[in-house]
């Protein structure tokens, strides 16, 4: 039977557990000796723990409901865990070939099995405890990357990328698994921005951001005159007059006419035939907006908090989306720089992985932004963007 230990937050197997799928040594040692995380962040492996289904870890085929359609090399690896999304969904399954000790991951198709493909995830156990952990020291600037502690902008990113891809190559022989490829990638980008002083808003972007990102001449700036009397929020109308948004954030789209409209003007102005006075919020002469997203929603900011809200027109009601404007112009930001990281690859990130580059995607937003850890069943604009690999959304 699994057993947790409680002080060091670890699960361990007995030998006999392992039994006659794991033969790898180092992999027996490794879940009989250190063990793995009960949960993370990034992975959790409650499927270590017994669950009804007998002693020990269960394979892919007893995993699965139609294990006849299974390809030979999958049916016995052992479903140990799962990666997670930052609201505690369980994505991916974490795979271990208990033969050779490879961790790998896959969706599991009860009615598809066919389907099925593996993705290298980490070549042992210990590189994938040493990869998680030195991802979270660097989200954290402590142990390994305690040298970055009070440091933001593109220069730390940069430094911070190179030192987590080095370990990562040194942990994996130089063939750093897609997922750890994109953590090195993406998830320092988190970092270019700090907290501002007088924390008004959320974060300070560094001069001149998104001007070098989206270029000179699509970044709107706004003066006051453009803003309703609605939009008393200062920090914000300082932000926009200041600091800007870009003119085509790849889903959001500015509304450059100008003045804004609170949503209340928008709908009685330009779509009268869409929605009437009382089937708008009752707070929507305050609700100023800001410009469209695709799939009918339209971006507000609450003139009077300055949080900004997805009014999503298909159900008629209004879903967090960014803490305030400055965590809105990262995520533009954020999903610019994945593009264009991703073209300076030959679009290596979206074509290899694409469900771990949506996972990699959302932790990083979800470092600077609470909102996108949605509590579970509930929309939220970005995260389900991220994850539409048919509408190349990354």
């Amino acid at each position: 039977m699994s057993t947790t230990d409680t002080g060091t937050k670890t699960i361990t197997l007995p030998g006999e557990a392992l039994d006659p799928y794991v033969t790898h040594p180092p992999t027996r040692h490794w879940l009989t000796g250190p063990g793995l995380p009960t949960d993370s962040g990034l992975f959790t492996f409650e499927a270590l723990r017994e669950d009804g289904h007998g002693v020990g870890p269960r394979t892919v085929a007893a995993s699965t409901g139609n294990p006849a359609g299974l390809a030979a090399d999958l049916r016995d690896h052992l479903v140990i865990g799962a990666l997670r999304d930052p609201a505690g969904l369980e994505t991916e399954s974490i795979l271990l070939d208990g033969a050779t000790g490879e961790v790998s991951t896959s969706c599991l198709f009860d009615d598809r099995p066919d389907l099925m493909e593996r993705l290298p995830l980490a070549p042992s156990l210990a590189a994938l405890t040493d990869f998680a952990a030195a991802t979270e020291e660097m989200a954290a600037r402590r142990g390994r990357f305690a040298s970055y502690e009070g440091r933001f902008g593109p220069k730390a990113v940069k430094g911070m990328t190179r030192h987590l891809l080095a370990l990562f190559e040194e942990g994996a022989d130089g063939e750093v698994p897609p997922f750890w490829r994109m953590a090195a990638l993406i998830r320092p980008l988190a970092l270019v921005a700090g907290p501002p002083a007088d924390a008004a808003l959320a974060l300070d972007l560094p001069g001149r951001l998104l001007d070098e990102e989206f270029g000179q001449g699509r970044v709107v700036r706004f003066e006051d005159v453009d803003f309703p009397a609605a939009l008393a929020h200062e920090p914000t109308r300082r932000f926009l007059r200041e600091t800007g948004l870009p003119e085509d954030g790849v889903l959001f789209h500015l509304d450059t006419d100008v003045p804004l409209p609170t949503l209340a003007e928008y709908y009685e102005d330009e779509r009268p035939d869409v929605f009437t006075a009382d089937q708008l919020p009752a707070h929507s002469d305050r609700l100023i907006r800001l410009g469209h997203l695709i799939e009918d929603n339209s971006l507000v900011v609450d003139g009077t908090t300055g949080a900004i809200l997805d009014w999503r027109e298909p159900d008629a009601t209004l879903y967090a989306l960014n803490t305030d404007v400055s965590t809105l112009a990262f995520t533009l930001w954020l999903l610019h720089r994945e593009r264009t990281i991703d073209e300076s690859l030959s679009h290596e990130l979206t074509e290899d992985a694409y469900d771990h580059l949506a996972t990699t995607m959302t932790q990083t937003l979800a470092t600077v932004d609470p909102t996108v850890s949605t509590p579970r069943g509930e929309w939220h604009y970005w995260t389900q963007m991220f994850q539409d690999e048919a509408g190349g959304v990354l």
